[in-house]
């Protein structure tokens, strides 16, 4: 797949390849085809003169947009492999995630660097928390250099030297996910692995040429493209992103479910195919966005180790009557199973290699409790968030979507410890803005007798906690607002 994006970059090199938008939505050029081509070529030539060969690791601190794309580009061509930095994970944690990557060149942006001493404050109300990256290992910047930054990457290197494309497989990413300070953990995609995922995509979406799709993600930028479709990326904020969907009208969005309400909440049109994923998407969710003029709305179940794994269309969703959260069929080449415990195990061509400094394994343990429905998979929540009542083990991904009824944006249930031992269960329901409160607590009232011995303890309406770059609904943040909730009296709110 970045063969052919290569390829197709070079074709239509006056096409514009991704966009931008301001403030009152208005569409611009970022880059065009050829702006993206040419990037890559330099950064290739820049990392081939600085001695980076096949197999190096190379470390990645940079935005989304043009130039990551084409500092991947270039590390494909080379045979490189790209260790992704995430800037907000903390001084700690990029520190022990580096010592296991170990990379012979860090390139980043003046943003990410920012943090390393020079706009301290600035770093930190972006929230960017690097330490200084000279302190990791050579370090080079990308894009404009500021005031205490690294040196710039050196891209007056002519690119007619360059070696011919690496075309074999072998490592192509490495993708940090769990893990702790003393023993981060790692995602290693092979150059196979990462074109199948990126493969299952354009089946998926079917970018059609010249029309824009909006997505900011690698996995939405790669096949659109290669397929000759400029990509959009998201507006930060939500009546930005709202102004943009109706002047842009793109044939397929894929967005966050927090940014879809966010957008939604900004009353946000939206056209042809829309995809949601990283976090659970109800199927009042995806209602509200067919509501909002989609021609379809489509769920996504994927991992880092697996991307994408399965999907699931509004209507199948909201016909779905059974206990847990329907993530649909696993998509072509997949293959789903589970252990006697209930554990979900995937494989298939786009399963990672391996978790860095571990042996290979071609099935992916996901996590998540499952059962299969007539081929489809049926979340019942994850293995490690079971509560345990009394004698009972209550898994909450097996009666949250039932909390999703009209006017629930989102719903939690946790586990409280109690004075005795035991836990108290409480379900944290985040109504829509502007919500009837009374009327909501009525609604709610025949899916909490129908929970049978999972019934919740108490009910709390309030927000749900996010977290991570996703914005996943945080658990172990919301137990803790529920538990204070409870120690100051658990009176309504």
């Amino acid at each position: 797949m970045l063969d052919a994006l290569d390829h197709a970059l070079r074709r239509g090199a006056h096409r514009p390849a991704v966009l931008g938008t301001t403030r009152t939505g208005a569409v611009r050029t970022r880059a065009t085809c050829g702006d993206l081509a040419g990037l890559a070529d330099r950064y290739a030539a820049a990392l081939h003169a600085r001695g980076l060969e096949r197999g190096a690791t190379l470390g990645v601190a940079v935005r989304p947009g043009p130039r990551a794309l084409a500092v991947l580009l270039a590390a494909h061509r080379l045979g490189l492999r790209g260790a992704v930095l995430d800037p907000g994970a903390g001084p700690d944690v990029l520190r022990a995630r580096l010592a296991l990557a170990r990379p012979a060149l860090v390139l980043a942006d003046a943003t990410a660097q920012a943090a390393a001493g020079w706009a301290r404050p600035l770093a930190q109300r972006a929230g960017l928390a690097l330490p200084g990256l000279a302190e990791l290992g050579p370090v080079a910047t990308v894009g404009p250099r500021l005031p205490g930054c690294a040196p710039a990457l050196d891209t007056g290197a002519p690119t007619r030297g360059l070696p011919r494309p690496v075309d074999e497989d072998g490592d192509a990413v490495v993708v940090f996910t769990s893990g702790t300070t003393a023993r981060p953990r790692a995602v290693v995609h092979t150059r196979s692995s990462l074109a199948a995922g990126m493969a299952t995509v354009a089946g998926l979406v079917r970018p059609a040429p010249g029309r824009p799709v909006l997505g900011g993600t690698f996995f939405v930028l790669v096949p659109s493209l290669a397929n000759g479709a400029p990509v959009a990326l998201p507006a930060r904020t939500p009546r930005v992103l709202a102004r943009q969907l109706r002047r842009l009208a793109p044939q397929a969005t894929y967005l966050t479910p927090p940014q879809l309400r966010a957008a939604l909440a900004e009353d946000a049109p939206f056209t042809g195919r829309v995809w949601t994923g990283s976090a659970p998407a109800s199927a009042g969710l995806l209602t509200r966005v067919k509501d909002a003029g989609a021609d379809e709305a489509w769920g996504v179940y994927a991992l880092t180790e697996l991307f994408p794994a399965a999907a699931v269309e509004q209507a199948d969703k909201a016909a779905f009557t059974g206990d847990g959260d329907l993530a649909g069929a696993p998509l072509p080449g997949v293959t789903a199973t589970t252990t006697p415990a209930g554990e979900l195990l995937l494989t298939g061509p786009a399963a990672r290699h391996r978790y860095l400094g571990e042996d290979p394994d071609p099935w992916v343990a996901t996590g998540d409790r499952a059962r299969l429905d007539n081929g489809r998979i049926v979340l019942e929540g994850r293995t490690k968030d079971m509560v345990l009542r009394g004698a009972e083990n209550i898994y909450p991904g097996l009666y949250e979507p039932a909390l999703h009824v009209p006017g629930v944006e989102l719903a939690l249930l946790v586990g409280v410890p109690a004075a005795d031992g035991d836990e108290r269960l409480v379900a944290v329901v985040q109504p829509h803005r502007g919500a009837d409160r009374a009327r909501l607590r009525a609604a709610l009232a025949g899916p909490l007798r129908r929970m049978g011995t999972a019934r919740p303890d108490a009910v709390l309406l309030a927000d749900v906690p996010l977290s991570g770059r996703s914005r996943k609904p945080d658990r172990a943040a919301t137990a803790r607002l529920a538990a204070a909730w409870l120690r100051a009296g658990g009176g309504a709110r």
